[in-house]
């Protein structure tokens, strides 16, 4: 493989993944309402659930995800309750840092895995390694060296765009220290993360 084939997986990489989805605003609500630190655990398991996409693509897996359609049913129900547990958290939250700070020690694990299934139940994530990889690569020239470059050339692309989201939105949060402010800034946050939860859960494409 080389830039012919490298360059244009990238480029269209970065263009899906730059365009707001259910990953994206799930991703701002997180960091918003919680801070840097959950929106990066956010992002690492958005990461995660492209890696794993990109090696059933790769390694002939993608046809068996394919057809585990109901697989896919249970992880977007997954999902959709997890979203929804994070956005009741943070509508009780009263504000105050150090509540705050509380739910970050007991929630960063649940930041990534939420980021996890929302790309695990996305199938637009699946279309995107199913229709596209095949056009711009030779998936039987797949080596472990070029599986490997794939993998750091996915996740650098991925952290280049998903990021500054992340940065942006915690610095909203961080500028914001009145209880009052926080609360409505978490509740908002909650909102979006609850209509995303919904959104996983009802759509059908």
């Amino acid at each position: 493989m080389d830039l012919t084939q490298l360059l244009p997986y990238c480029i269209a990489l970065g263009i899906a993944a730059a365009i707001p989805g259910p990953g994206v605003i799930a991703l701002i609500a997180r960091a918003l309402g919680s801070g840097f630190r959950h929106g990066l655990a956010f992002a690492g398991g958005l990461i995660l659930g492209d890696l794993t996409f990109l090696g059933a693509a790769c390694f002939g897996l993608a046809m068996i995800a394919a057809a585990l359609g109901e697989l896919f049913l249970i992880v977007r129900i997954a999902a959709s309750i997890y979203l929804a547990y994070l956005a009741w958290k943070l509508w009780r939250s009263t504000g105050l840092n150090e509540r705050m700070g509380a739910v970050a020690e007991e929630s960063v694990r649940s930041s990534f895995s939420a980021g996890y299934l929302i790309t695990l139940s996305n199938p637009k994530t699946i279309v995107f390694y199913l229709a596209l990889m095949p056009t711009v690569i030779d998936l039987g020239s797949i080596t472990p060296a070029i599986f490997g470059l794939l993998v750091v050339a996915t996740t650098l692309i991925l952290l280049l765009v998903m990021l500054p989201y992340a940065a942006l939105a915690a610095s909203a949060r961080g500028v914001l220290t009145k209880p009052a402010i926080m609360r409505g800034l978490n509740r908002s946050a909650a909102t979006i993360l609850m209509g995303t939860a919904v959104w996983t859960l009802v759509r059908r494409s």
